[in-house]
């Protein structure tokens, strides 16, 4: 009969190496992967690195297609503003230069007697207004391009309830003393063209669109029933 006895140290060190065993497989997963984190972490430090140059190159990249106008660029905005101002304009003084082929009652030399629209003087055609800024451009040799228009004279206002007011912003005369070539202001919104003062104080006076539609007419007045504004300057 064979030995059977087991020698001591051998059976403890069987027991263990298997009780290690156990233990290592008992433990947690993380404990036994702490040399697999370093890895994992760098690659997600790196994806958010990634991140956030790709946001910043957008952002750069937003604030570029946005550039605000240079000081240059406004200055050549505004030159070729004011080329095709000039070219329009000549265009215009061509077509409308003061051509009066007739005259239709004595005295009536107003340019676009019948026309619809607004003249190009910026008023509307056969108006109290028009009429008279056709006379204070023909009286300074202004016969197409004009000089005194809507724009020039009175920009805050066509009509010729705005017309004194407009006189006090630039400056110019307004009186109660008639004088020829002079502009009358007559009730709220009604202007005329003073032809001569006579030598009773009465005025003279020529205007359209009093008492018929776009039509020319010729009245003497008591120089104390209008305001008068003297030609611009």
């Amino acid at each position: 009969m064979g030995n059977s006895q087991k020698n001591p140290a051998g059976v403890l060190l069987t027991m263990a190496v298997v009780g290690g065993m156990f233990v290592v497989a008992g433990l947690p997963a993380y404990a036994v992967s702490v040399t697999e984190e370093a890895p994992q972490s760098l690659v997600s430090a790196d994806s958010q690195s990634l991140s956030v140059s790709y946001r910043a190159d957008a952002g750069s990249s937003l604030r570029d297609a946005f550039n605000a106008t240079t000081p240059e660029e406004l200055a050549a905005k505004k030159a070729e503003e004011a080329r095709v101002a000039a070219a329009l304009a000549s265009a215009q003084s061509s077509n409308y230069f003061y051509s009066f082929s007739g005259v239709r009652e004595p005295g009536d030399d107003y340019p676009w007697y019948g026309m619809e629209g607004l003249s190009p003087l910026r008023y509307y055609y056969g108006e109290c207004v028009d009429f008279v800024a056709w006379r204070l451009n023909r009286d300074q040799g202004y016969t197409g391009p004009f000089r005194w228009d809507w724009g020039t004279m009175t920009s805050g206002g066509g009509s010729a309830a705005s017309w004194t007011s407009a006189w006090y912003n630039h400056g110019w005369p307004v009186s109660s003393t008639p004088v020829a070539g002079a502009v009358a202001v007559i009730g709220y919104n009604h202007v005329a063209y003073v032809n001569s003062v006579n030598a009773d104080g009465t005025v003279f006076l020529e205007e359209y669109n009093y008492g018929n539609y776009h039509q020319y007419s010729t009245r003497t007045v008591p120089a104390g029933a209008a305001t008068y504004l003297y030609p611009p300057q």
